[in-house]
């Protein structure tokens, strides 16, 4: 069994300079979450050798400051609760991780790894209200979550999650929040155009055009050109 000083050791020989490079395209320089220089392939494959690591020496990487350490973190996180042999008691393990140590958790490609497979899987057949508090929380990657969560519903078909937190956040600030509104609503709008359509008609004047446009993406060029001129 493989632990986290060790999957530490592997991602740092693998950095070079000219991946660290790329990440400036896409992140701002922080000297608190530095990008050492890892391709996320190379860390999505590292992490399909680990997906039984315990839940300490997962939070042991999630306490890392390196990024890409992170990343292999919530991959491992999303790639085991997405197994199909995993246990209901490993996958409650995650979420509560998960949800437990969401500080670290703090960029949307962190959120993206795993909010569906974990947080929404493991409320697939629970209670949802976990949901209306993380959208409710001001730390912005906690209300991003509750929305990447809700495409684990939507597989399913269901659409009145997304729907309802879409009511909820469609004003939100964040941009990174509203990007997420948008593909959750670009998602909920495939299995029921006709709730979308009223939403978007509903909101078309005042919510942000970043969501705006890629709620209705999959729309023909002349409905979407009716919306985006609500005003």
């Amino acid at each position: 069994m493989t632990d986290a000083a060790t999957l530490t050791a592997t991602l740092e020989g693998m950095a070079t300079a000219e991946e660290r490079e790329k990440y400036t395209r896409y992140f701002a320089p922080d000297p608190d979450a530095p990008f050492i220089g890892v391709r996320m392939g190379a860390v999505f494959d590292l992490a399909k050798t680990a997906l039984d690591l315990p839940v300490a020496e997962l939070e042991a990487l999630l306490e890392q400051p390196t990024h890409e350490v992170r990343a292999l973190a919530c991959s491992i996180m999303g790639k085991s609760a997405a197994h199909r042999r995993t246990s209901s008691e490993r996958r409650a393990e995650l979420y509560e991780l998960y949800l437990r140590r969401h500080d670290r958790i703090d960029q949307w490609d962190l959120v993206d790894l795993a909010a569906q497979q974990v947080v929404g899987g493991h409320l697939l057949d629970r209670d949802r209200a976990p949901l209306a508090r993380l959208a409710a929380s001001g730390f912005w990657p906690e209300r991003r979550t509750a929305l990447v969560a809700t495409f684990a519903f939507l597989k399913r078909g269901e659409v009145d999650d997304a729907f309802g937190l879409a009511e909820t956040l469609v004003d939100d600030p964040e941009p990174l929040v509203q990007k997420a509104l948008g593909w959750v609503l670009r998602s909920a709008g495939d299995v029921d155009r006709d709730r979308l359509t009223a939403f978007v008609e509903g909101h078309a004047a005042t919510m942000p055009r970043v969501a705006l446009r890629a709620a209705i993406e999959h729309y023909p060029k002349e409905e979407r050109a009716r919306i985006l001129a609500i005003r």
